[in-house]
């Protein structure tokens, strides 16, 4: 598995891109489960609104339309809703505009950020984004599994098309998780936040000379489908909650499609309306 973009070279004529987290591993419930959201309430000191505010989280960041945000700025509508519901976020507004606003969302920035504006919001924010990489570090690995069939899909796919991860996660999780778990033989190259967007991400492979109808994004979240979209390739998703079952037809259909050239028109619109009805759009 290389992870190096400029001496990759395309070895076939499909490709077939695989965000990580939430779609080839079951670990985006984990992480929101027992890391974001805790480290949230624990850093606002919420917990007298524990379990509502907990829920809420998930709904924004797991099972709606907003599955995949960014999480400075899932951070920002959730305590802007939390401000006006139950009790008062000191400087949300600072935060909200930060991240509506900010060229780049990372701790990084946020520390750049501090030094202009000496908020106590972006102050708590950094200081809770530190907490859940932490928290997510302390994981045990074998609680961050693939999704049931994903190894299996992958090994089929691998014999037709050179597969890329395209993953916002981080790059050495990302590889650490799929060693453990025997996938990354089947992965020609891993491209993850370090080198940049997922669209753009995908806009550099097609520059290795793919057919933009011969390549398939494969993710579980809006932003993988806008990837996808901003490019002109095909997009198949990992619907949330039937992880199992997309994969199964991920073998039985997708794939099948795209290598016999039926993938775009009527299957893709399927696809495209089963992915935003399970997000409950």
């Amino acid at each position: 598995m290389s992870m190096d973009l400029e001496h990759f070279a395309k070895r076939k004529a499909y490709l077939i891109c695989v965000d990580s987290d939430g779609c080839a591993m079951d670990t985006m419930d984990i992480k929101h489960f027992r890391c974001f959201g805790p480290c949230m309430v624990e850093e606002w000191g919420l917990s007298e609104w524990k379990e509502p505010i907990l829920a809420r989280w998930n709904d924004v960041n797991l099972y709606t339309m907003t599955r995949g945000i960014n999480r400075f700025k899932g951070l920002a509508q959730v305590l802007g809703e939390i401000d006006q519901k139950y009790t008062r976020i000191e400087d949300i507004g600072v935060l909200a505009d930060w991240a509506a606003n900010s060229p780049e969302l990372s701790n990084g920035a946020l520390k750049k950020a501090i030094e202009g504006n000496d908020s106590v919001i972006l102050k708590k924010s950094l200081s809770w984004s530190e907490k859940v990489n932490a928290a997510i570090n302390a994981l045990p690995f074998e609680e961050k599994k693939p999704f049931e069939g994903v190894k299996e899909a992958l090994a089929y796919a691998h014999e037709y098309a050179d597969i890329a991860i395209v993953s916002s996660a981080n790059q050495q999780a990302v590889e650490e998780e799929w060693d453990l778990y025997g996938l990354s033989q089947y992965v020609d190259i891993l491209m993850s936040q370090n080198v940049g967007s997922k669209a753009y991400c995908i806009q550099e492979l097609l520059k290795k000379g793919y057919d933009r109808a011969k390549v398939l994004m494969t993710g579980d979240a809006p932003g993988d489908k806008d990837a996808a979209a901003k490019n002109g390739v095909n997009y198949y998703p990992i619907l949330v909650r039937h992880e199992k079952e997309s994969w199964e037809e991920f073998v039985s259909a997708a794939v099948p499609k795209l290598l016999d050239g039926s993938y775009g028109g009527e299957y893709q619109q399927q696809k495209t309306e089963a992915f935003l009805k399970n997000l409950g759009e």
